[in-house]
């Protein structure tokens, strides 16, 4: 089952160009990207990848609806 938002090891596979669980760990870990372990391999998802680039989106994103001018 595949859901929106997580990236799974084929996708980090082509992402990085590396094949091995372990280079495709390293080289996001040094860039502050968090991983997790399935019994495929590392897996992650786009926010935390954003997370990492500094990007994220604010909790109440799209809740306010301001006066139009």
């Amino acid at each position: 089952m595949h859901h929106d938002g997580i990236l799974t090891t084929a996708d980090l596979q082509s992402a990085t160009g590396y094949q091995r669980a372990s280079d495709i760990e390293r080289c996001l870990s040094q860039q502050g990207v968090r991983l997790f372990w399935g019994k495929d391999g590392p897996w992650t998802t786009l926010d935390l990848i954003n997370a990492a680039g500094g990007l994220q989106r604010s909790a109440n994103d799209g809740m306010y609806e301001g006066p139009t001018l």
